[in-house]
């Protein structure tokens, strides 16, 4: 009889529908530091994106990438410096998930230094401070790298 109990609560808690927290992919997002002026370490946090993304792409999940450029990595997002423009453009017009942020303190020093205007490339939103940025988007649950 308790058998038949344990076996009759099983089939009935087997058959209740999933809850649409079980059913839900888990949302996956990155963040990706960039703070050298340097093409390599940029080339592999763009690989480390693409890479990121095929990934879940795969697994039929989604992931939002969001690389954050600041400081002296800040000229791998302007019009006028960047070594990675292309591949930037590239990545915009074939990942819409990866997105490029530029942080406007190093814009305004930078303008300071070199006395005109920084320009950005316009797949990259400004923000306000990169590191900012990045400790809010830490905060929301993002996982954090620096390549």
């Amino acid at each position: 009889m308790f058998k038949n109990l344990v076996l009759a609560f099983a089939l009935v808690f087997a058959a209740l529908p999933a809850t649409a927290e079980d059913k839900a992919p888990r949302e996956h997002r990155l963040v990706i530091h960039v703070d050298d002026n340097d093409a390599a370490k940029m080339n592999l946090a763009l690989n480390n994106a693409a890479n990121v993304s095929q990934f879940y792409a795969d697994k039929g999940e989604d992931v939002q990438i969001e690389i954050v450029a600041y400081g002296p990595g800040l000229h791998m997002l302007r019009e006028d410096t960047s070594p990675v423009k292309e591949r930037i453009i590239s990545f915009s017009q074939s990942m819409p998930n990866v997105s490029f942020a530029a942080c406007a303190n190093t814009m305004d020093n930078m303008k300071k230094a070199e006395g005109k205007e920084i320009p950005i490339t316009p797949k990259a939103k400004v923000v306000i401070a990169g590191v900012v940025r990045m400790m809010e988007l830490q905060e929301q649950g993002w996982s954090y790298i620096k390549p």
